[in-house]
């Protein structure tokens, strides 16, 4: 048996398709659709019952997956210590963080990194879904949710605020009444997908008297909905900073997320780790807004 098919096996297990397994392991439907059926083969078993919807595992593939998966483990803890052993800032190191954190915190101070640290990669993962450090999808995390779970080490950085924002143009036209900041107004706000976070709830809690006029599933549409004079969003602090956005609701009357530094417990003895995540802790202490408080 070749132990790599089972990279194959528990991408297809995990994500149900193989055209989503392929994408992420970067190779072709008919190779990972190969791979996996001589891994049946080696084994003698039918480990997916193939339909048109997708791949569902049969009860021997349910077996080889709760094997697979402890044998994926026992494969990560050698990488993780490997990295470890070494104490020269190189490779690559990869970091998972929401997309706005990433083009307006992270990169903008990369320069400092980089001159720092000329032989290290940083790869950063944008994605709305959490990634797993413990399968080694990334090897660090800039998150606002503190994680529940798993061998990690966290540290909170700083906190992000929000605040309900509206462009000067529009609150000029749209004039407050009755004291209530949204009566006779216009909301901007996530749509259903993203109803569970808690600006999308604070919104439907507390803007009863207002209209939607835009439902989007990002924050960088929202920004732009809220300048353009669409009406009023909840935007991080950190993020408000075009001089046409006024600040309607302030941030005490909402909600705040602590900024939380996460990575596996295995990787923190990681040179290269640690200069990251050290140069990301300097990064978030420095900012006006984000380290303000802690």
């Amino acid at each position: 048996m070749d132990w790599n098919d089972l990279k194959f096996f528990l991408e297809v297990a995990r994500s149900g398709s193989l055209t989503r397994a392929a994408s992420a392991l970067k190779a072709s439907q008919s190779t990972v659709a190969r791979r996996v059926s001589e891994l049946e083969q080696d084994l003698g078993a039918t480990l997916f019952e193939r339909h048109q919807t997708g791949y569902f595992l049969t009860d021997e593939g349910q077996e080889i997956l709760r094997r697979a998966e402890a044998a994926e483990q026992g494969v990560l803890a050698v990488e993780r210590g490997a990295a470890s052993l070494s104490g020269t800032i190189s490779g690559t190191v990869r970091l998972a963080t929401s997309e706005n954190l990433a083009t307006d915190l992270v990169i903008p101070a990369m320069p400092a990194l980089v001159k720092r640290y000329p032989a290290l990669c940083l790869e950063i993962v944008t994605h709305t879904a959490t990634v797993t450090l413990g399968r080694r999808e990334a090897d660090l995390a800039l998150r606002v949710v503190r994680p529940a779970s798993g061998n990690l080490k966290l540290r909170q950085l700083g906190r992000m605020s929000y605040a309900v924002y509206a462009s000067r143009a529009y609150l000029k036209q749209h004039r407050q009444r009755d004291g209530d900041p949204f009566a006779g107004r216009d909301v901007i706000t996530w749509d259903d997908a993203h109803s569970h976070l808690p600006a999308a709830q604070w919104m439907t809690s507390h803007a009863t008297q207002a209209r939607t006029v835009l439902m989007v599933s990002n924050l960088p549409m929202q920004i732009a909905a809220a300048r353009a004079g669409l009406g009023l969003a909840i935007i991080p602090d950190f993020l408000a900073t075009a001089p046409e956005l006024v600040k309607v609701v302030p941030s005490e009357e909402l909600f705040d997320n602590g900024l939380w530094l996460v990575m596996h417990a295995d990787l923190s003895a990681s040179a290269r780790v640690r200069a990251v995540a050290d140069f990301l802790a300097e990064t978030v202490a420095r900012h006006p807004v984000l380290g303000r408080a802690r």
